[in-house]
């Protein structure tokens, strides 16, 4: 397998970033790179990472194939992290739509930490 850049944009190879979180089930040490391996699950269109790491009791406000539908329909460009602290993220992420329009999605991210892993909560939107 071609090693590649991961989508989160650290430089790193995916394998050695988002690919520990979305193929080799490792839990994400914090709420950034949990939000960085969400972007990647996007990215990679891996709606059942999406629906895992969002909190359990948020789950319902969500549908897998909407998620996936959402995440297929777009070409994912570049993420900018804005700020962040010990459970929040504030970003932009670049994107193309499905007619090649460029878009951009701001997001305030909440997320919580429980039983030894980090979900994401909710987000604030633009």
């Amino acid at each position: 397998m071609e090693s590649k850049k991961c989508f989160c944009d650290t430089g790193l190879l995916f394998e050695n970033c988002c690919g520990l979180y979305l193929t080799d089930n490792q839990k994400a040490p914090s709420a950034l790179t949990l939000m960085r391996s969400r972007y990647s699950a996007y990215a990679t269109h891996n709606a059942d990472y999406l629906m895992e790491t969002t909190y359990i009791s948020e789950r319902k406000y969500y549908s897998k194939s909407e998620i996936l539908r959402w995440a297929v329909s777009n070409k994912w460009q570049k993420l900018e992290i804005l700020s962040f602290s010990e459970n929040t993220v504030e970003f932009k992420a670049y994107f193309l739509d499905s007619d090649n329009k460029p878009q951009t999605h701001y997001e305030f991210s909440t997320f919580k930490f429980e039983n030894n892993e980090w979900y994401y909560v909710d987000g604030k939107f633009e």
